[in-house]
């Protein structure tokens, strides 16, 4: 029996969330062989296992807590354990990588344990920050990191949050940042067909997707468009996803009078995804820093800038490492409208230069972000997550 990694991952398609899909598409692309997939659960996932051939175990990973220190916590994490337990047996798992510190990356510590199997744990950013807030997680998710063989971290702005904040060594740290099929989010002629089945016409659009929270910062986008419509009077903004704070926004839409120009179309398949992206005039997403959450990478700026659309993201978190500023993006404050507002209609007034960027901002990403790339150098770094670490002692003597 070949001996296999183990990846834990609580988020996986069909659930929507940018860190389900970089191990998606990285793992997809590795030999069946040589990986098992413990995956969350979702109630599309009977039709969605049917599309691919990975080896793949949905089990409950939803916690009602990351924490241990309740019953209802440790029942849980017994519950996750024993299947693992009995899957890492089954399949001759060598080794674990975690989609995040936690739960997974703690399942993992409690694993390496027990059979003496090292792991490594994805780090996306925004839940280190989250972690720190509560004594029991930081606790933790610092267990978590220092036990582990390493660290994947998705941005170098999530590689310095490890370093200062969480003290771990940058030889126990390696970058790889996620990315976009660039054979998939590809560029396209404007279609006055598509655009009047979106609902768009000849209007102006600006784009933004991606779940609907505080960090994402659709609430000040929607401010920007108070400002932005008094100079394009027929400017569209467009939202795609959905999230805990739809109520809360379109209720800002109603009692600014903009239910002309701001547009809810919910999660849509990847086609329609595709086609939006494709027919906007610019992307947008204004993220920007709520408390202690913050937005680490981006993937969606990646996705919009494959489709040849320039990109306006927030300063915050890790977005800036996605584009080329300003050859294939701009990066402004999003803490309020004003600059966002004044950035979108420069480059809404001004056709030539986001052709430019478009162009610019297609060959940027195909050369630094396609997955079959970015998935060559994953295999490299999991080669190394199988070797069993050189004691100092023999190193020393191996380098004099």
């Amino acid at each position: 029996m070949p001996r296999k990694t183990l990846l834990i991952t609580e988020v996986f398609p069909p659930r929507n969330g940018g860190s389900g899909r970089w191990l998606w598409e990285i793992y997809r692309r590795l030999p069946g062989a040589q990986v098992v997939v413990a995956a969350g659960e979702d109630p599309r996932q009977g039709n969605f296992d049917k599309t691919h051939s990975l080896n793949l175990v949905r089990m409950p990973l939803s916690f009602s807590t990351w924490g241990v220190g309740s019953v209802r916590g440790l029942w849980e994490y017994g519950q996750a354990l024993w299947r693992l337990r009995r899957l890492v047996k089954e399949e001759g798992v060598q080794a674990i990588h975690c989609g995040k510190c936690l739960p997974e990356g703690l399942l993992a510590l409690f694993l390496r344990r027990w059979y003496r199997l090292l792991y490594v744990c994805y780090v996306h950013g925004e839940e280190l920050n989250l972690a720190g807030l509560s004594r029991e997680l930081g606790w933790l998710t610092r267990e978590v990191l220092h036990g582990a063989r390493f660290v994947i971290a998705n941005s170098r702005n999530t590689e310095r949050i490890l370093r200062q904040d969480w003290d771990l060594p940058l030889q126990r740290i390696r970058l790889l940042h996620p990315g976009a099929d660039t054979e998939f989010f590809v560029p396209a002629a404007r279609d006055e067909r598509e655009r009047a089945r979106l609902g768009w016409d000849a209007r102006p659009v600006i784009l933004t997707v991606g779940r609907l929270q505080k960090r994402k910062g659709h609430d000040q986008m929607i401010r920007a468009v108070d400002q932005i419509r008094k100079k394009i009077p027929n400017v569209l903004y467009a939202i795609l996803g959905d999230g805990e704070e739809r109520l809360f926004l379109e209720d800002m839409v109603a009692r600014a009078g903009l239910d002309g120009h701001v547009q809810f179309l919910g999660e849509l398949t990847d086609e329609r995804l595709l086609s939006c992206y494709q027919q906007c005039d610019l992307f947008v997403l204004p993220n920007r820093q709520v408390g202690q959450d913050i937005e680490g990478f981006g993937m969606v700026l990646v996705e919009a800038q494959a489709c040849g659309k320039p990109v306006i993201a927030g300063a915050s978190g890790g977005t800036a490492e996605t584009m080329r500023i300003p050859e294939t993006g701009l990066v402004v404050p999003c803490d309020g409208p004003d600059e966002l507002a004044d950035s979108v209609v420069d480059l809404l007034h001004d056709h030539e230069r986001r052709v430019r960027m478009g162009r610019s901002a297609r060959a940027w990403a195909a050369e630094n972000f396609d997955w079959a790339a970015l998935s060559r150098q994953a295999a490299r770094l999991f080669q190394e997550s199988r070797a069993k670490p050189r004691r100092r002692k023999e190193a020393a003597r191996r380098t004099t």
